[in-house]
C-alpha cells in the first residue's frame, strides 16, 4: 500500500508543511525509518534525531523551523502515528471456512464469513456471527452466543452463557465465565455459592492473555462498550466496568465492584469488594483500593487518596528516620527541662 502524505493528512485531520506528494509506504519508529516510511516525534527529547531520521516525512505536533523534510502537523502526533499506523497494518479479511477438526453443536447457529480453525468445540444453541474467527482450541460453551467480527485467539475458555459483542477481541489464554469466588464458612467448613449468574461483554473491547473474568454469582458481570483490558487481569464476580475504561495489567477487581466510564486503573492496584469508583478517575499503579472513589480525581497510595495529598507524603517518607531522631533528641530535651523545672519546685 502507498499514500501520498496529503491523503495521509486529510486521514488523521492534520496539516502538510512541505511536499504534499510524497508517497508514504510504511510507519517506522524515529531510529529505524528508512525513504519511504513515516515516522513521529510525540516528545522534545526525540528532536535531536529529528536530524538523522531517513524517514520521508515526519508527523509532529508542530512546525520544525527550518525542515528539509515533509511534516504533518497534528494536536497529537502518537494519536495521529496510531491511525497511520492502523491505515498500514490494516488486511481484509479473508473467511477461511470452518476446519473439518471442530466440534460444532447441530444446535449451534453459525453467522456468513466465518473461519473456524482446528479444535474449536461451540456447545449447544451458541450464536456465532458474521464474519467472527476462532482459533485452534476455543472453546464456546453452550447458550452462549458471539458478535460479529469478533476475533478470539487460540485457547479462549467461553463458559456457557456468556454474551460477547461485536469486535471483541480476546487474546491467547482468556477465561471468560468462571465460577466467581463465593464461599460461605459453616465452622471450619467452606461451602460453596453456586454461581449462577452471566458475563456480559459489549462491543469493541479487548482482553489481554491470560486475563480472567468471572461470571456473577446472581445477575451478570458487565465490561461496557469500547473497554480495553491488559494482560493477567482478574474481574471478579458481578463487576460492572464502565465504558472506554483501561484496566492495565495485574489489577485485581474483587466482587461487585462499580467502575465508572473512562478509568484507568494502572497496573497492579487493587480493589476492594463493593467498591464505587466515579468516571474519569484515575489510580496509580500498586494502589489500594478499600473505599469509594469520587469522580474526575487522581488517587495514589495505599490506602489510596488524592494523587497530590499522596506525592507531598511520598516526599516525607525517605525523611522519616531523620525525622524520627530529631523527636527523640526533642523528647529528651525536653524531659531534661521538666525535670530541672520540677527540682527547682520542690527546693522552693
Amino acid at each position: 500500500m502507498k499514500k501520498k502524505l496529503g491523503e495521509l493528512a486529510a486521514w488523521v485531520g492534520g496539516t502538510v508543511v512541505g511536499d504534499d506528494e510524497v508517497e508514504i509506504s510504511g510507519v517506522a519508529a524515529i531510529d529505524v525509518a528508512q525513504a519511504g516510511e513515516i515516522t513521529f516525534i510525540a516528545h522534545p527529547k526525540f528532536l535531536p534525531k529529528f536530524a538523522e531520521t531517513k524517514a520521508s516525512a515526519v508527523i509532529v505536533s508542530k512546525e520544525i523551523p527550518s525542515s528539509q523534510k515533509p511534516l504533518l502537523c497534528v494536536n497529537n502526533p502518537y494519536l495521529a502515528f496510531a491511525k497511520i499506523l492502523t491505515l498500514f497494518s490494516q488486511k481484509s479479511y479473508q473467511p477461511k471456512g470452518i476446519d473439518p477438526n471442530t466440534w460444532i453443536s447441530p444446535t449451534a447457529q453459525l453467522g456468513q464469513e466465518i473461519t473456524i480453525f482446528p479444535f474449536v468445540l461451540i456447545g449447544e444453541r451458541c450464536r456465532i456471527g458474521d464474519r467472527v474467527t476462532l482459533y485452534p482450541g476455543v472453546f464456546v460453551g453452550e447458550d452462549s452466543s458471539i458478535g460479529e467480527e469478533s476475533v478470539l485467539y487460540p485457547n479462549v475458555s467461553i463458559y456457557p452463557k456468556t454474551v460477547i459483542g461485536k469486535r471483541v477481541i480476546l487474546h491467547s489464554g482468556v477465561v471468560v465465565g468462571a465460577d466467581g469466588f463465593g464461599y460461605v464458612k459453616e465452622g471450619k467448613k467452606n461451602v460453596k455459592i453456586p454461581q449462577m449468574g452471566k458475563v456480559e461483554i459489549e462491543d469493541d473491547v479487548e482482553i489481554g492473555a491470560n486475563t480472567t473474568i468471572d461470571r456473577a454469582t446472581l445477575g451478570k458481570t458487565i465490561i461496557r462498550r469500547g473497554v480495553k483490558i491488559d494482560n493477567l487481569v482478574q474481574v471478579a464476580h458481578n463487576v460492572v466496568i464502565g465504558e472506554d475504561s483501561i484496566i492495565v495489567a495485574q489489577v485485581g477487581i474483587a466482587g461487585s465492584t462499580k467502575i465508572g466510564s473512562n478509568v484507568i486503573l494502572a497496573g497492579q492496584a487493587g480493589v476492594a469488594d463493593h467498591i464505587e469508583i466515579g468516571d474519569n478517575v484515575m489510580v496509580g499503579a500498586q494502589s489500594g483500593v478499600g473505599h469509594d472513589l469520587t469522580s474526575n480525581q487522581a488517587y495514589s497510595g495505599s490506602p489510596a487518596f488524592p494523587h497530590r495529598e499522596w506525592l507531598r507524603a511520598s516526599t516525607a517518607f525517605p525523611k522519616l528516620p531523620e525525622m524520627r531522631k530529631a523527636l527523640m533528641a526533642i523528647e529528651r530535651r525536653l524531659k531534661k527541662i521538666e525535670e530541672a523545672l520540677s527540682s527547682e519546685g520542690k527546693e522552693k
